[in-house]
Formats: structure tokens, sequence, C-alpha cells
């Protein structure tokens, strides 16, 4: 058999287990894994001592391209996911303007990507409240699925969706056959005591976060829950901060409906003390939480009730974070933190006992079984040849080693007890020792 490539020695972690062995690549696919693999005249890579992973699935990033490529885009953003060790990502039908609402905007970002990114990609359509009527023609054209806001999206462009809009969106997507992730916080709650706070000079981040409170994520996920068992839509909850949702939505999915949820590296690395250290780059919604929320999430992901990790990538030129021009409840809220998922698990797999396999399944394989990708998210044989290649050596974050177009993140100074050291996409080496190689296309 004619090979392209041999991946030797590595610690590969398949979908039950993690062993050395040898990993034959052609045409961009897997189509050997055996204890030695030997070809003459084949390129070969020495990975002796080092993880070998199926590279990570991001399944919630916001690349804002087109319209607003100056907060990131898809070109350095997918160059930024590979130096993390990700391999596809599900870009967010918003801060890109036009909105992905609609089959032209979709086209627009499609050819864009295409043009640009060095990593597979799939795109979330979005549900607005003018768009219902456009759903068939974007699942036609092949979303993963559809995202909507209960709460202000805080992105003009793209309108949140109130209790009727929401309810006729499900039955629609639910007819199609399709998934709708939820931002699930009520825009009710959070509009009032957002205004009672502003009102009141009270604009610190402790205010912010008190004005986004646990319980205004477990009314949304509640009411979501009660309109998925009316409408029978798959539901995938973005962003989880809190323990009560997380086991609100595991009971539901105990009862039967098909429902999932994801939450993100930030909650389980970080909490509302890191507004100390980083300010307004500690700004996202829901907000950081408590030391004790934070531990009881990663104690959940242990447990097994969290299915996969996510980035919310969110980054935003300098100027929406400047607190010299806008107090904190209008500067951007968003962590730039793509770079670091893969990271951010292995990270609290190694404290908590979790084994690789695990870390496999949160950052890969569960995004990939949950939206139906082929060939995605497993080393196994018939698979895509798409690997994160990391060592165990602590790895500190600087502004040097941001890949983002933005330097500034709630990551910098954290110490990782890992680092990537190589990400293949389609068996094309595209990241390597600090250096975005090629285009994986």
């Amino acid at each position: 058999m004619d090979l392209d490539i041999i991946i030797k020695g590595g610690i590969v972690v398949e979908p039950h287990q993690a062993t050395v062995c040898d990993i034959a690549v052609k045409d961009g696919k897997i189509v050997q894994i055996a204890a030695e693999i030997l070809s003459e005249d084949v390129p070969t890579v020495d990975l002796k001592g080092k993880i070998v992973l199926p590279g990570a699935i991001d399944a919630h990033v916001h690349f804002n391209e087109p319209g607003n490529v100056e907060w990131e885009g898809i070109e350095s953003g997918s160059r930024m996911l590979a130096a993390g060790g990700a391999t596809m990502y599900f870009d967010m039908p918003l801060n890109s303007n036009p909105p992905t609402i609609d089959v032209p905007s979709l086209e627009l970002k499609e050819q864009l990507s295409a043009e640009k990114s060095i990593v597979d990609y799939r795109f979330w359509g979005g549900l607005v409240p003018e768009n219902i009527s456009d759903l068939e023609s974007l699942a036609e054209r092949g979303v993963i699925g559809f995202k909507a806001f209960i709460s202000n999206s805080g992105f003009e462009p793209f309108k949140s969706v109130d209790n009727l809009a929401l309810l006729n969106g499900m039955k629609e997507i639910s007819r199609l056959g399709k998934i709708l992730a939820l931002h699930a916080e009520s825009d009710e709650m959070t509009q009032h005591l957002a205004a009672e706070k502003i009102a009141n000079g009270l604009l610190d981040p402790k205010d912010y976060c008190e004005s986004r409170p646990i319980i205004a994520e477990i009314e949304a996920v509640q009411r979501a829950l009660a309109y998925a068992e009316v409408t029978g839509c798959a539901l995938h909850f973005v962003h989880i901060s809190s323990p009560e949702a997380v086991r609100i939505i595991d009971e539901a999915k105990v009862g039967g409906l098909n429902v999932t949820l994801e939450t993100c590296a930030h909650y389980l690395l970080f909490n509302d003390e890191a507004f100390d250290d980083h300010g307004v780059y500690a700004k996202c919604a829901p907000p950081l939480r408590s030391a004790s929320v934070q531990q009881e999430l990663v104690e959940l992901v242990v447990a097994g009730k969290i299915d996969f990790i996510t980035s919310d990538h969110s980054p935003c030129s300098p100027e929406l974070k400047d607190l010299t021009k806008r107090n904190f409840f209008e500067a951007w809220g968003g962590i730039n933190g793509g770079q670091f998922t893969l990271l951010a698990a292995l990270e609290v797999a190694k404290a908590n006992g979790l084994p690789l396999t695990e870390v496999a399944k949160l950052t890969a394989e569960a995004p990939a079984l949950r939206f139906g990708l082929e060939g995605k998210g497993r080393i196994e044989v018939g698979y895509d040849a798409d690997f994160a290649i990391v060592e165990e050596i602590p790895y500190l974050v600087t502004k040097e080693t941001i890949q983002a177009k933005h330097k500034d993140s709630l990551y910098e100074n954290h110490e990782f007890p890992y680092q990537v050291a190589a990400t293949y996409s389609k068996g094309k080496l595209v990241f390597a020792a600090n250096e975005i190689l090629s285009h994986s296309k």
C-alpha cells in the first residue's frame, strides 16, 4: 500500500484505550493502526512519548467574518485553533455582518471559509424572529444546526427570539430534523437587573455578575425544555455555567428529551476572582461564577454529566473593551480563548484523574456524534487523519504565544500542564512548535 505518512510511537488515544502504536495515513484518511507499521520510502514522524489525540472539534466559535474581520476573522481564527490542536470548528451566525440567517449570507461565509480556513468547518444558521421561512433552505444548504438567543444577543443585527418566535422556530426545526442551540438566560430578568444596577451607578464586575444570576439561566433552560417537550425539537444548550442547569438538563435527558449541553473552558478554569487580574477580559455571558460553582462544574464534567467542552471564542477589537470610553456593562462581553479548549480539558483531566479517552470524547468524539459528522472525532481506521499532538510539558500563556488576532486574553499568564506540539488536518501538518505551516485544503 502506498502511504502518505506514518506517525510512529505516540500514545494514541483511540475511543476505548490509549496505547503506544503507529498510524498510517493515505489521502487524508487513517488506513492502519498497529503496534508497528513498516514501509519503505514513506515519510515518518517519530512521536515517542507524545500523546496523539483526535483533533478537537470546537462547536462554538465567533470568527465574525464577513463584516467584523477586525475582531478576528476566518484566517486568523482557524490558525489560532490549529495552534490549540483543533481541526474543525462550527462558526456561529453572529457576529458576522450580515449574520448567517439566510442562504445568501451562508453562501458568502462558505466562499470566504473555502479561501481562508486552514482547518475544517461547519456553520450554524441563525434563528431570529423574522427568518422562520428561511430555515428550510438553510437546512437544505447544510447548516450544522440553528442558534437562537433567549436573551439579548448584544449584536443588533441578530435579534433575540420572544416566546412565540422560539416556539414556532422549534416546531420548524423539529420538522427539519435539525438541532437548535440556545443561549439560555432570561432576557426579562437580566435586562431589568442590569438597568437597576446602571441606574444606581453600580458598574463594577461584581455588579455585572449579579445582573446575570444563575436563576436567569435556570429559568430559560426550563422554559426551553418545556417547549422541546411540546415540539419534539432537539436542543443543545451552549455555555452552561451553573451546576443547577446541568442537573435540570440531565433530568430531561433521563426523561427522554433529545438534549445536550456544553460548558466552556473558562468556566472550568476560572471563577469571578479572575476579574481582579484580568478585569474586562474576563467578562462573558453568562458570567464567571464563584469558586464553589466552578468546582461543582468540574465535578459534573468528571461525573459525565456535561456532553462536551467548547471555547465560545468571542473576541472583539481592543476599542470595545476600553473602559476609558465605556463602563463595564457597555464593554464587549466575550472571551478570547479558542486556542486553549483542548489544553483546558487536559488540565481538568490531569487534576481529577480522568483518562485521556474522556478528553477525546469531550473535545472531539461527542460533538462529532451529536452533529452527525461521519469520519470525524475519533482515531480509527477510515476516519479523517485529524490529530492533535500533545506533550506533557508546562506551557505558560504569554502574548507572544497567543495566536488570535488580538493578544489580550483571560488566559494570559495561565500555566497549562500540557502543550500542543503539532496539529494535523486530514494528514497535513498545519501547526508545529509555534509555527503555523500550511493551508489544509
